[in-house]
């Protein structure tokens, strides 16, 4: 919940020029309020999209203050973050409904990225794994193999979200193999290949070339760091 609709613009023009030549996908998930702005400041780039940070599962009804998927298509959105750690605890988003909101993306045309994570209690209680592979396999629940193949995974770990706290290279590289090989036992090797897995727990321009150097993380769900130039810095880090 950052930048009014002139802020977004601001900033989103101070960092187009940097992301269009950037050699990776680049997309801004941005409030709802600052949609229009954001998606007008970005008309003709070819390699920027325009992402929400949530959606609601019914496309229309009595849900007051909710966003629906043709809402979001309407306004020029190509991707919605579903199952952030901060809607899940602040919010009460359950796996069930946000294997709701993925089948509605999916059936919409929005591309979801799924966020998964472990609390710092389940990281030092050892569950991390457990803990994932239960939240990607309701999230995936009945979603074919053609559909699940579009969907983005994003690993949060909720104790290094805001806190300058990072997981290693090797310590997210290890739940990112992971997260794809439970893929693997859903689906098949081919699916867990082609799923994008992305690393966002304080990814910014100092760590985000060791974590990108990682064969299992194919790219970052930016919080912090998005909000200021040095973002440039890690859309031009990319592994060839």
């Amino acid at each position: 919940m950052n930048m009014t609709p002139s802020e977004a613009k601001s900033l989103v023009e101070l960092l187009k020029e940097g992301s269009e030549n950037a050699l990776c996908d680049v997309v801004f998930c941005v409030p709802y309020i600052d949609i229009p702005v954001v998606a007008a400041a970005l008309e003709g780039c070819k390699n920027i999209a325009v992402g929400a940070q949530n959606m609601h599962f019914e496309e229309a009804g009595a849900y007051t203050g909710e966003i629906s998927a043709p809402m979001l298509k309407e306004l020029g959105v190509k991707y919605v973050i579903l199952g952030h750690s901060e809607r899940r605890e602040y919010f009460g988003e359950t796996d069930e409904m946000i294997n709701k909101k993925i089948k509605k993306a999916l059936k919409s045309g929005l591309i979801p990225i799924l966020c998964v994570g472990e609390s710092l209690k389940m990281k030092d209680e050892g569950i991390t794994l457990d803990h994932i592979s239960i939240q990607i396999k309701r999230a995936f629940r009945k979603i074919d193999i053609d559909d699940a193949k579009k969907v983005i995974i994003a690993y949060e770990p909720i104790w290094a979200i805001g806190t300058g706290r990072t997981a290693s290279a090797y310590q997210a590289e290890e739940v990112c193999a992971s997260i794809r090989a439970i893929i693997s036992d859903i689906y098949d090797d081919e699916t867990a290949e082609e799923i994008r897995i992305q690393y966002g727990g304080s990814m910014n321009a100092e760590n985000c070339e060791s974590l990108l150097s990682m064969p299992d993380i194919d790219g970052g769900l930016i919080g912090g760091a998005s909000l200021k130039a040095d973002f440039n810095l890690i859309t031009g880090c990319v592994k060839e």
